[in-house]
């Protein structure tokens, strides 16, 4: 069923092309600064504690500030912010690539996330208002959802040749080669749309509900460093309770309110925000872990090592296309997402047995082709029923509560694995005799430990998603709420 008015329908797969740039360009940024990071250190010369700030910088301003990006795309138009998203997006990584020093870069990095937070979703939600008709929503979301897995593992791969054959400051610098096109394409062929004139900021609600999450997104980010039972850490978890706390029973009597409850009280959409949470939590074990097992313990060099993740990015595309597409119609997101979450179990699995001589071909292979199998299988579908049927002017916001439960489940699932794989690791060390041997299989040690925790996530997020999600396949009436064809 098409809407009725929809000005953007006639050019709806080149607007598809530009929102995939935006997407990718964001995505892109979650790991390919990853790789720079020890010849960005060597050439700024800053310290081990303070490398951490390159990542916290742009996941504090993404996290915190995606609920009101959101609604500011809701009020103001999504062309308008999409297009001054990617300018600011390519402004601050232009800064960034010119960093004289590690302030500078921490700051670019902060503008990075800043602007994200605008541009993600809106895009999303352009995409959720352009594609109306069911059949080819589910092919456009395969597609988005697909860059949103295979850019993580892109990043890395891009990372490594930047840095080994040009400069870390390449990294930066290549993000404006994606948003000055995407640009262009966005003045080409989106429509301007109209400002909400009758909608207000819910300033209190916008006050609480970032605060909030930057200090949560904090204490995760921080929690590696300096330990779950810190004093700092315990009473910024207890200040993001209360935030958060204070943010629901303000939207629940705001008139203007920044996350209307009806976009998350529907239990296909909040258990697809939730699916999207779990899965941010486990997959980070594949792209930190992974990645340092491949450098530390094989020897792979950083090109290499982005090249050993690319049989996850075809697998993740034909998944979520085959998901989205055949399978979303007929059947509805929990099977789907539920065979996801457990497909990802698998995988962490299979990653927990490798050792300091395992081969790529038989301990790491497998495992990479059950997570992009799995990732597709969670992230096209969830993406399309959690901002399936939403009211027009909640499309930015429901957009952005996706990447920001993604963001916040990629933020504790990173702090709690990378503390239980420390923890683990120095376990090993204690009980066996020193050594350069004894510290390698120590490392390996904590990464299976890892492993091992991020396979009860996904086995959890299985039962979460079978339990929240609703039986059968999800009609989509454009403007209404989602329609069960049957239910369970």
């Amino acid at each position: 069923m098409k809407s009725p008015v929809n000005p953007d329908h006639r050019r709806r797969w080149w607007i598809l092309a530009i929102l995939g740039l935006a997407q990718l360009m964001v995505v892109l940024d979650t790991t390919i600064v990853n790789i720079a990071l020890p010849t960005a250190q060597s050439d700024l010369g800053f310290s081990d504690s303070a490398r951490q700030w390159l990542v916290t910088a742009y996941a504090l301003a993404f996290g915190s500030l995606l609920l009101i990006g959101g609604r500011i795309g809701d009020m103001f138009g999504r062309k308008r912010v999409i297009i001054a998203a990617l300018a600011g997006f390519g402004g601050a990584s232009f800064i960034g690539g010119l960093a004289p020093n590690f302030e500078v870069l921490v700051g670019a990095r902060a503008l990075q996330g800043a602007f994200g937070a605008l541009l993600a979703p809106a895009a999303l939600s352009l995409l959720t208002t352009t594609f109306t008709d069911p059949a080819e929503r589910g092919k456009a979301f395969g597609i988005y959802g697909g860059i949103a897995v295979a850019g993580a593992a892109i990043g890395l791969l891009l990372g490594g040749i930047l840095t080994e054959y040009l400069s870390w400051r390449w990294c930066l610098y290549v993000n404006i080669g994606i948003a000055v096109p995407a640009i262009f394409g966005a003045v080409a062929l989106l429509s301007a749309g109209q400002r909400r004139s009758g909608v207000r900021l819910d300033l209190p609600g916008t006050a609480t509900a970032s605060l909030g999450l930057l200090a949560l997104v904090y204490a995760c980010a921080e929690a590696e460093s300096r330990g779950w039972g810190d004093s700092l850490i315990l009473g910024t978890f207890a200040a993001a309770v209360a935030l958060l706390a204070a943010f629901v029973w303000i939207e629940r009597r705001s008139a203007h309110p920044l996350l209307p409850m009806r976009v998350v009280l529907d239990r296909n959409r909040g258990g697809s925000f939730a699916a999207v949470g779990i899965a941010g939590a486990g997959v980070f074990a594949v792209l930190l872990f992974l990645t340092f097992y491949l450098q530390d313990a094989l020897g792979y060099s950083p090109i290499l090592t982005g090249l050993a993740f690319l049989p996850m990015t075809p697998m993740t595309m034909i998944s979520s296309s085959l998901a989205s597409m055949r399978l979303l119609p007929s059947f509805g997101p929990r099977p789907l997402i539920v065979s996801g979450m457990l497909l990802s179990a698998a995988s962490m699995v299979c990653f927990s047995q490798l050792s300091i001589d395992s081969s790529y071909a038989t301990a790491v292979l497998p495992g990479l082709l059950l997570i992009g199998a799995g990732m597709g299988l969670i992230f096209a579908p969830a993406l399309a029923t959690a901002t399936a049927g939403v009211r027009d002017d909640d499309a930015g916001v429901a957009s952005a509560l996706v990447n920001t439960t993604q963001q916040i489940g990629g933020s504790v699932g990173t702090a709690v694995l990378s503390t239980l794989s420390v923890g683990a690791a120095g376990s090993y060390l204690a009980s066996h005799p020193a050594g350069a041997q004894a510290a390698a299989a120590a490392s390996v040690h904590g990464f299976s430990v890892a492993f091992w925790c991020a396979a009860g996530i996904f086995a959890a997020g299985a039962i979460v998603s079978a339990l929240l999600l609703r039986g059968g396949r999800v009609a989509v009436d454009p403007g209404a709420e989602p329609l069960l064809a049957h239910q369970a």
